[in-house]
């Protein structure tokens, strides 16, 4: 079997709400603590509530950003895109164009792209690269980074050099937090590790127990999300779910899917992608199902945002995606893999 065809078999295989106004208190038998916890509680549910109940909606017909052309290596096609990473300052679209082994540049308004990473083709060497599956943008440094599948690098690009930071690594996902640490999937450990610059060792931050289906342990981590409060969302892409792990915890919790692997609404298939919302949505690319989910922590079951119109090419079809991304506008972008494309998923503005 070719690579690229084991490449693509891989990937195919891959309480009761409370009411407020029910409470009669009894303030002569009713602590001062106790009605000071009710209150909590009551204020979580309703801002629980709050955020299920306002939800950014999309247009169906997607707008695709690149050519879309069968893949090739031209300079106006993609083979296989990966991961992306939106600049919204400078209108330009960073893509992990996989099987093309190559980051291109592509400006939002361009049929053609840029090449600024592993223009010369698949190899090990210094200017190359191999498989490339995700980009994020250290913001800190003025560079870029990138995981090399293959090489099982991650690397720092800035405009005049490039430095391996990790080695050793089947590196699937990467992100960054807010104090400039980079997290790392690794595909084949089964975790997911932090590191910064200056740091000699890289510290553990999700499974790391062998691979399982327990909440302290993964299966095939691929993409990867931090929010502002540093909780680490992953997608657990062979156990059909996406964890959620918050800071310094030992073990995850289930906030997408984990109902073994289906396409029913309580179900994911292979799941790639995922980001997280002002509005603390989680969005999941379910590859294997062609389709966008979103999942409110707590929920039995998400809801198709995207896709879901069965495999195909048409504007409303997806094939496989993986990356997913929002602009400042709270557009959403759609890696369509096996289409060879970027798909913008345009917001709805409510009037």
């Amino acid at each position: 079997m070719g690579e690229k065809q084991t490449k693509l078999k891989n990937h195919e295989e891959l309480s009761e709400s409370v009411n407020p106004n029910s409470y009669q208190l009894n303030h002569s038998t009713i602590s001062t603590a106790t009605i000071s916890k009710t209150q909590i509680t009551i204020q979580s549910q309703l801002q629980l509530q709050e955020i299920q109940t306002k939800k950014n909606q999309f247009q169906q017909v997607a707008v695709t950003i690149t050519v879309g052309n069968e893949k090739r290596h031209q300079l106006n096609q993609l083979s296989n895109p990966w991961g992306i990473f939106i600049d919204n300052d400078d209108k330009s679209i960073y893509i992990a164009d996989s099987w093309n082994h190559r980051i291109v540049k592509w400006k939002l308004d361009s049929n053609k792209g840029k090449i600024i990473a592993g223009e010369n083709g698949k190899r090990n060497q210094n200017n190359q690269l191999s498989w490339p599956r995700d980009i994020i943008f250290d913001k800190e440094n003025n560079s870029f980074i990138v995981s090399d599948e293959t090489n099982i690098l991650v690397i720092r690009y800035t405009d005049k050099n490039q430095q391996i930071i990790i080695s050793n690594i089947v590196c699937w996902g990467l992100t960054i937090d807010k104090n400039g640490y980079v997290y790392a999937s690794d595909y084949e450990k089964h975790e997911v590790r932090r590191w910064k610059q200056g740091d000699k060792e890289r510290e553990l931050v999700a499974g790391g127990n062998g691979r399982g289906n327990h909440l302290n342990q993964l299966n095939g981590p691929t993409f990867i999300f931090i929010d502002e409060d540093f909780s680490l969302y992953i997608s657990d892409s062979l156990n059909h779910r996406v964890m959620k792990w918050r800071k310094d915890a030992t073990e995850g919790i289930i906030v997408a899917g984990g109902n073994g692997r289906g396409n029913s609404l309580r179900q994911l298939s292979s799941p790639q992608g995922v980001i997280v919302d002002h509005f603390g949505h989680i969005y999941v690319a379910d590859s294997n199902n062609h389709r966008v989910m979103r999942w409110c922590e707590g929920d039995k079951e998400g809801e198709i945002v995207v896709g879901g119109n069965e495999r195909g090419n048409l504007s409303n079809q997806l094939n496989s995606p993986v990356g997913l991304s929002f602009d400042n506008e709270e557009n959403l972008y759609v890696v369509d893999s096996f289409n060879h494309r970027i798909q913008k998923y345009e917001k709805i503005v409510l009037i």
